[in-house]
């Protein structure tokens, strides 16, 4: 760990239970890190928080370094598509992409952590909580866990990807079982196997410490 990615528990700082919620692209995170909103617990979405550093102009000035003019339109913003054609591709690029976004947001939960220093436990949502290390860094991990095809199928009808573009994605990934495995704790988000019953255990789990 570098000393830019030291949390606030290294430095002495005041902050709640770090907990991480991961799981494969399409399995239902979104929805899982809902109902754990609706028990007043503060979430933080590293997706979205990466999102509006596209906005920034430093961090587009690194991206241009990296990556060059092609993942751009003329008018100087992120030609999304493009610069995930390359990084999905190929996996030094996409760590080379990874190298600029983490460290800011690990970074940018901590100062959230600390925001909500009165809450019990604070949630990090990420897809790549392991393939990034960020599991080093949190107390417990939580895995959402679907089967490959269901989400396969959800993600086509999201994203409009085709299977091979989602296949390439999901490949950048760890295997889902191999997260369900290493999670301290699982939710299995099936229809019919009741997903507020096993948030609402977890909880509890979470709340006695």
């Amino acid at each position: 760990m570098t000393p830019s990615e030291t949390t606030a528990a290294d430095s002495g700082q005041s902050h709640p239970a770090l907990i991480a919620l991961t799981g494969g692209i399409g399995c239902g995170k979104t929805t899982v890190l809902n109902g754990f909103r609706s028990l007043g617990i503060p979430c933080f979405v590293a997706d979205e928080v990466a999102a509006a550093y596209y906005l920034n102009p430093q961090f587009l000035s690194q991206v241009r370094q990296c990556f060059g003019n092609t993942v751009f339109h003329p008018d100087g913003t992120i030609n999304k598509g493009a610069l995930a054609d390359i990084v999905f591709h190929d996996s030094q690029q996409l760590a080379r992409l990874n190298a600029l976004i983490h460290p800011r947001v690990w970074s940018d939960f901590i100062a959230f952590a600390q925001a909500h220093a009165q809450a019990p436990y604070v949630i990090f949502e990420s897809a790549i909580t392991y393939e990034y290390g960020f599991d080093q860094k949190v107390d417990k991990v939580i895995c959402v866990y679907l089967e490959l095809e269901e989400r396969l199928r959800r993600l086509a009808e999201r994203d409009h990807a085709t299977r091979e573009q989602l296949m390439a994605r999901i490949s950048n990934q760890i295997p889902a079982e191999e997260k369900l495995h290493r999670a301290d704790y699982v939710i299995l988000n099936y229809e019919g196997n009741p997903r507020s019953r096993q948030i609402h255990h977890i909880h509890s789990q979470l709340m006695q410490g």
